[in-house]
């Protein structure tokens, strides 16, 4: 498998609202802080080289929300990539807060995120937000305040659009009655599927579904497990080859791999360019 100078051109296009149109393999910035998703990098600088590196390679989505670190995500993505570069659309989040590593308690309050997406204006360096996502749903507060407040934050044009994070169908129908809704931010990957119904909702809708943790393989990558010699024939990684049956499960997908060295970025975005036939595809989906 070779790679371009730009692969994450060849994932495809996927467009956002009616206005904003990305390649479909995005980045994901969760694993650019430090351990338990707390605190500063053990390399800032490698950081920063992974976030220029993955413009590089033509990613044109990166995903980070004000929870990662807190803040240390978005801080680092202005320090490598502001003024950023035309035709870049950064999304985050609002709605989880942080009491230490590893721990994470929703807020949805009207209040509260407002001053989240007012802090995150201030961090990312930007004057409207393109995609704020709505971290969780919290379950002491009404989702018609928690949206209502995003909509309101989107007519004064600090955010463009709205996305959910971690919904049911019917959470997600709920959400579309309150707000326009145009994309949802689900686990979902090879050997974790229980979003799969949301995934076939939303692609008949044309929303974005946004898979995080995307790259889990489980046992499926062991050593002679049933992506082993797929693998070894494409000279690709089990990784790249959940990405490619990603990219290929929908056109609504925008899987956004994270990594923390540059190395393990090249490797991801090459996914992209993986050519594997309609039985190899069937053959990885149907992989236990």
């Amino acid at each position: 498998m070779t790679q371009s100078n730009r692969p994450a051109d060849a994932s495809g296009k996927l467009t956002l609202g009616s206005d904003l149109t990305v390649n479909r393999l995005g980045y994901g910035a969760m694993q650019l802080t430090g351990s338990g998703v707390w605190g500063d990098p053990k390399d800032p600088e490698e950081a920063v080289r992974v976030l220029r590196r993955a413009v590089e390679l033509g990613v044109s989505f990166i995903d980070t929300a004000d929870a990662y670190g807190p803040f240390v995500s978005e801080q680092l993505i202005r320090k490598a990539l502001h003024p950023y570069p035309q035709g870049l659309v950064i999304a985050t989040k609002a709605g989880l807060t942080r009491q230490g590593p590893n721990r994470w308690i929703p807020v949805g309050r009207a209040e509260y995120l407002r001053q989240q997406v007012e802090l995150s204006l201030r961090h990312l360096g930007v004057e409207r937000i393109d995609l704020l996502q709505l971290h969780r749903i919290d379950p002491k507060t009404p989702l018609a305040e928690s949206l209502g407040e995003l909509v309101k934050l989107q007519k004064e044009g600090k955010i463009r659009h709205i996305g959910l994070s971690e919904v049911s169908v019917a959470e997600f129908e709920q959400g579309r009655k309150l707000a326009d809704i145009v994309s949802v931010q689900n686990l979902f990957n090879l050997t974790n599927r229980s979003a799969e119904k949301l995934l076939d909702h939303v692609t008949k809708l044309g929303v974005a579904f946004i898979p995080w943790f995307p790259l889990a393989t489980g046992a499926l990558a062991r050593e002679r497990g049933p992506l082993a010699k797929l693998a070894e024939k494409h000279r690709a990684s089990p990784s790249q080859l959940a990405l490619a049956w990603l990219l290929k499960r929908s056109p609504s997908m925008l899987p956004i791999p994270g990594t923390s060295t540059v190395q393990h970025l090249n490797e991801n975005m090459a996914a992209a360019e993986l050519s594997l036939s309609e039985s190899e595809l069937a053959a990885i989906g149907d992989a236990k």
